[in-house]
């Protein structure tokens, strides 16, 4: 496959099931990536229909052809006083995206809805995710990319 940057569009979520024994939900969202796991913000108070709009970002390195890409997203409540809820989770096939914007050097999934699964395998509400992936630059052979600037070695 390659090298690049794909980003996680959290927009929101509607209908999420849950409840909370002192009130609204507090959803976040753990977004995986293989190895990979980034956190959301908490929407505090947001009960059943939160709003998150962050983006969270994950580096692809893969020289594995015809693997399966896929993005899964875990939401949960946070509680404060016992262990944060499980409300549901849904997965997001990134293949074709990747291998496109290999191909173009950026690929774009507009956000878009998707089935949130709850623990006993029903559908319970859905998570709005956009998705983009933009191929890393190309480093000069003589020259060490950090931090997005270019350096070369002269002695």
């Amino acid at each position: 496959m390659g090298r690049g940057l794909l980003e996680v569009n959290l927009v929101d979520a509607k209908g999420l099931g849950g409840t909370d024994f002192l009130g609204k939900i507090d959803p976040y969202v753990i977004v995986q990536y293989r190895s990979q796991e980034r956190k959301s913000s908490t929407a505090r108070d947001a009960g059943r229909n939160p709003s998150w709009n962050e983006v969270l970002k994950f580096q692809i390195s893969s020289t594995v052809p015809n693997v399966q890409h896929k993005l899964l997203l875990r939401i949960m409540d946070h509680d404060n006083f016992s262990s944060d809820d499980f409300l549901g989770q849904a997965t997001i096939n990134v293949t074709d995206l990747i291998s496109i914007g290999m191909e173009k050097g950026k690929s774009e999934m507009n956000p878009a809805k998707y089935s949130v699964v709850t623990a006993d395998n029903s559908y319970h509400g859905a998570i709005k995710v956009g998705v983009t992936f933009t191929t890393a630059t190309k480093v000069e052979e003589d020259g060490v990319q950090v931090g997005g600037w270019m350096h070369s070695y002269r002695d």
